[in-house]
């Protein structure tokens, strides 16, 4: 009888060790930052086949940054901008994204817009040479932009003279999305990808529990955490890259259409937020470029992704969806709130 309980005992001691280890290796944690897509990206996975997870996301991020670099005279969009209107035969990611802005573009009745390089390049924001060009420059430059001037057939992408394509806008949400699919694909659960401030989730969190989700204030801190699971939390803001001009007023990157300058909507900081990271890093800059009217409206036909927005005289504007798990930093506790519902 003593043997049978010391071998029981032993038995159940062996078992708790190796739940305890399963629970550890359930949890444990891996993380690998590096910089890709001109960002800095960290991501993270949890589980026993989290090292093998980040190769494959890292890996996947990388090809990606290859294809769509428009600085990369050698990647799929870099040959197209150089292709002088000839027809360049590209692979499989450019096209679909391509196809994918140009839905968007559709969709927001060109308020997301991949044709803007060439006002964004004179602008300085990609050579870091910052100048305000004059309306007349920009003028000419817009008669560069715009979707029609994009045709795509299967893999071939070919671009009007003078055009030029832009997928930026959209890459690193399509990154953080295939860098997900890529780890998950690896057997793991609980991850997260941070492409630049881009959040994008998989899962719960090890504990079970929703993501905490901060969303950047332009002073730097917080104008709130939002309570996520597996969706992207994309924020485009006027505060990330600007310059001073000898006027002293700022001028921020993300652009107007309409006008080639700055857009100046009354938004500041425009967040989106929904299971695709593709469709909210584009929606994100949409919105911003929209203002908090034009997104509301769009919001409401549509459903989605959903927005929080910070107005430039300090209101906020959040979708339905998201007001009963976005909690509003103290920073902003005395903010009016506008909560639009369907």
């Amino acid at each position: 009888m003593k043997k049978v309980l010391s071998f029981a005992a032993v038995a159940l001691l062996a078992l708790g060790a190796w739940y305890g280890w399963n629970q550890f290796a359930k949890t444990r944690k891996h993380s690998v930052s590096f910089y890709a897509m001109d960002t800095p990206v960290t991501l993270t996975a949890y589980g026993p086949r989290g090292e093998e997870a980040l190769d494959r996301a890292r890996a996947r991020i990388k090809q990606i940054e290859s294809e769509l670099s428009v600085t990369d005279p050698r990647s799929d969009v870099g040959r197209l901008n150089a292709a002088g209107g000839a027809p360049v035969e590209v692979g499989e990611d450019t096209a679909a994204l391509t196809a994918f802005a140009l839905r968007v573009n559709a969709l927001t009745d060109g308020a997301f817009d991949p044709t803007l390089y060439p006002a964004l390049r004179a602008w300085g924001f990609t050579t870091e040479e910052r100048r305000v060009p004059e309306a007349a420059e920009l003028a000419e430059l817009l008669k560069l932009a715009g979707a029609e001037r994009v045709h795509l057939f299967g893999r071939t992408l070919r671009l009007d003279e003078g055009s030029m394509l832009d997928l930026g806008a959209v890459g690193k949400g399509f990154a953080g999305d295939e860098a997900l699919a890529a780890m998950a694909a690896a057997g793991v659960e609980s991850a997260l990808v941070n492409l630049g401030g881009n959040v994008q989730t998989l899962g719960l969190r090890p504990d079970g529990q929703r993501w905490r989700i901060g969303i950047k204030s332009p002073d730097g801190g917080l104008i709130g955490v939002l309570r996520t699971a597996a969706e992207a939390v994309v924020t485009s803001g006027g505060y990330e890259r600007f310059f001073t001009g000898p006027d002293g007023q700022i001028y921020w990157h993300i652009l107007d259409p309409r006008t080639g300058a700055p857009a100046r909507s009354g938004v500041i900081s425009a967040t989106a937020v929904g299971p695709e990271g593709r469709i909210c890093d584009a929606m994100s800059t949409a919105y911003f470029v929209m203002g908090a009217e034009k997104t509301a409206a769009f919001w409401k036909e549509h459903g989605s992704p959903g927005f929080v927005l910070l107005a430039e005289d300090g209101e906020l504007w959040i979708s339905e969806d998201l007001n009963a798990r976005f909690a509003v930093d103290p920073a902003y506790a005395d903010a009016k709130v506008t909560v639009v519902r369907r």
